[in-house]
């Protein structure tokens, strides 16, 4: 722990200029801010034509009607149209909502950090400027009942959308206000010495699964069928630790499909949606259940655990030399007063606004191991005969491929990406590249076998 402490007083040493330079932050966090807001658009306009193509790649010419495809296009178009506007007019909140808060008294809200006297509860009582309604809630609603419903996807209700919205900022509440309690008596404990080894990741893995997404959707056991025998003989001769198997009703909100598992290590549970298991066969749902066990093989899921924890303890390796930072603050028009002292909460939300940009770089990296990842199950949902010995299964890379082409036919989902749009929003290769993929892991475990 002394050459962990030792390494970070380091870095606050490098960092120092921090607490002394009279940097114009507020003019840095614009900039960037916009900057990455402008590029986001930029790539929009990159990706923007290919929505006008009248045909598929050819390599999903067969796969798509021209009906269909025409309506994916126009699906295409309506969304990135939607995201260039909603990206434009969030960026265009970001300074007036950060000047409002320094200028009402943001910065006068108790902090267990600087005061020990005040509660932390305090920090968690509704501020007038937060209580007031929220100006992106119009997007949400336009694009639910607008957007999707024009497109045939919407399936949820005006009564659903407010009872969701409701139980959101009540999981909020009671979900956050207790963490950001334990996080600045952390910092009211241990000061800028300690680096809180604590993730909120960490703690959702198991609620959100078993007590958040309950409230929201209903998950029911899969009933006994082809589609049930073969999820748990294959579970069984993987030796994947499967407890439950359940159906969840995706098509409660949407006509978009999912299938995905959680758990600990030694008790694992399998959701799929509905909408999944009416849209494709069962051997062909059985095909994207061996892609997603291709992650619980290669420990993906807990690799990207591990990722985001370096992430995270990065960032607050970092963020000590932004808590007494009398200059970050006046940059921000905060009085002297509460510059001098700072609430923790309120230098960390300003901490977190200098990331921005870092953050978008961030985002290219994790996407691009993520789609490395995605590869390795393609491949193991590939080999899976040659792992567990079972003729039946040697189709199960085809299989895959209908699975996949159903599903982006079905969600209407684009097969024209650009390179760059795509290297920055998507996690998951694209549909073509895909299936090029499994016909090349095809045949390079043919040619093994000469």
């Amino acid at each position: 722990m002394d050459f962990l402490h030792s390494q970070l007083a380091k870095i606050q040493t490098q960092l120092a200029f921090v607490q002394t330079d009279p940097i114009d932050w507020k003019l840095y966090v614009q900039a960037f801010s916009w900057t990455v807001t402008l590029f986001e658009s930029y790539l929009l306009i990159r990706q923007y034509p290919l929505y006008s193509k009248s045909a598929p790649p050819s390599a999903l010419a067969e796969h798509f009607t021209p009906a269909v495809f025409e309506k994916s296009q126009k699906y295409g178009r309506d969304k990135a149209r939607f995201a260039f506007f909603s990206g434009l007019f969030k960026q265009c909140l970001t300074l007036p909502c950060s000047t409002l808060a320094s200028t009402h008294g943001l910065g006068t809200l108790p902090d267990p950090c600087w005061d020990a006297s005040d509660h932390p509860i305090h920090c968690f009582r509704v501020h007038p400027l937060l209580a007031v309604f929220h100006p992106t809630l119009p997007l949400s609603v336009y694009n639910t009942f607008v957007l999707e419903e024009r497109h045939g996807f919407n399936k949820t209700t005006p009564a659903l959308f407010v009872a969701d919205l409701f139980k959101g900022w009540a999981l909020a509440f009671a979900l956050g206000a207790p963490f950001l309690a334990a996080f600045l008596y952390i910092f009211q404990w241990a000061g800028d010495r300690f680096v809180p080894w604590i993730s909120f990741q960490l703690i959702m893995v198991v609620l959100y699964p078993t007590v958040i997404q309950p409230l929201f959707n209903k998950l029911s056991t899969l009933p006994e069928g082809e589609l049930r025998t073969r999820i748990e003989a294959l579970a069984g001769k993987l030796h994947f630790p499967l407890k439950h198997l359940y159906e969840i009703d995706g098509s409660k909100r949407s006509s978009h499909s999912n299938a995905y598992f959680f758990g600990l290590p030694w008790s694992k549970h399998i959701v799929i949606f509905d909408t999944l298991i009416h849209q494709s066969s069962a051997p062909e749902v059985e095909a994207v259940l061996a892609h997603e066990l291709g992650h619980w093989f290669y420990l993906h899921p807990t690799k990207m655990l591990l990722i985001s924890q370096l992430h995270i303890f990065t960032i607050l390796s970092l963020f000590p030399a932004f808590l007494y930072a009398p200059p970050l603050l006046r940059a921000f028009d905060f009085p002297k007063a509460t510059a001098a002292s700072p609430p923790t909460i309120v230098a960390f939300l300003l901490f977190q606004m200098i990331l921005t940009p870092l953050e978008a770089v961030v985002s290219i990296a994790m996407n691009a191991v993520s789609r490395h990842f995605e590869w390795e199950a393609d491949r193991f949902a590939v080999e899976l005969q040659d792992r567990v010995g079972e003729v039946g299964m040697k189709d199960m890379g085809d299989r895959l491929g209908r699975a996949l082409v159903t599903l982006h036919v079905k969600n209407l989902s684009t097969v024209w990406v650009d390179w760059l749009y795509s290297a920055y929003h998507h996690s998951h290769p694209t549909l073509t590249e895909r299936l090029k993929g499994l016909e090349a892991f095809q045949a390079k475990r043919e040619k093994k076998k000469l």
